[in-house]
């Protein structure tokens, strides 16, 4: 998580404080992208990955992960996450203040909060940006599903993380726009808290309607969402492992 995190959030520092200089909307999302494929080949061997606090908690839900499990990836997932916003807050610590002079804030020309935490666009609805993040969650899931799925067309185990990645990239091009796309509560709740502690206060929870929880509920709503549509559209019309492997057998007996 912190290495993803520190990709992702230092290229927006880099956005917001650049005025637009030194990088655009799309340098954000691949940033993003470019983030979950290092933390992916970095943690794959060891967790298999758990970036995503509505991922890990879906497996939970499956049955995949035990209570302890759970718990130990979504506090290492918080903690990274956490320690990620405090780095890139140590390294555009002068930036940021020569840029909100010295006043630290949620919303107003100089806000910098966004850089650390989604904030819905000012014509959004509370209901429209929830739909949002629940849809956004629905297509990562669903790809994650697609380019792992053993016994449909899995991508190469190797290409898995660079494919995640431009899964992601996928998602910021497309479904951005409403609430910069958190699709994750371990990227959002985790830095707002630190923004919250940094200077920033009690706005980061109030702010837009009290918005923190759309990150964090719909995500994990739209997640288990995902999984269900899958199961159904996919997942129900594919063989049983044991006859896939039984024709793979008989395949290569016969090429033999």
């Amino acid at each position: 998580s912190l290495f993803t995190q520190v990709f992702g959030l230092s290229s927006v520092a880099q956005v917001v404080l650049g005025k637009g200089n030194t990088g655009q909307y799309l340098s954000i999302n691949m940033a993003f992208g470019i983030g979950v494929t290092l933390g992916i080949y970095a943690a794959g061997g060891i967790s298999g990955a758990h970036l995503n606090a509505a991922i890990t908690i879906t497996q939970w839900v499956l049955g995949n992960l035990s209570w302890t499990q759970l718990a130990a990836y979504i506090i290492g997932q918080f903690l990274g996450s956490f320690m990620a916003a405090a780095t890139v807050f140590a390294l555009y610590y002068e930036a940021l203040h020569e840029y909100s002079e010295g006043n630290l804030t949620v919303s107003g020309p100089t806000a910098t909060a966004m850089i650390f935490s989604t904030y819905p666009a000012p014509n959004v609805s509370l209901q429209g940006a929830f739909f949002t993040e629940f849809m956004a969650t629905v297509m990562l899931i669903l790809g994650v599903l697609v380019i792992h799925d053993e016994k449909n067309n899995a991508a190469l185990k190797g290409a898995q993380p660079l494919l995640s990645g431009v899964l992601v990239l996928g998602i910021g091009l497309g479904m951005g726009l409403n609430t910069g796309y958190a699709i994750n509560p371990s990227r959002d709740l985790p830095p707002r808290i630190f923004t919250a502690m940094a200077g920033w206060g009690m706005d980061v929870f109030t702010a837009d309607h009290s918005w923190w929880w759309v990150p964090v509920a719909a995500p994990i709503l739209g997640c288990l969402s995902g999984v269900l549509i899958y199961k159904v559209c996919i997942d129900f019309h594919n063989e049983p492992d044991h006859e896939t492997e039984n024709k793979k057998e008989e395949a290569g007996t016969e090429t033999s």
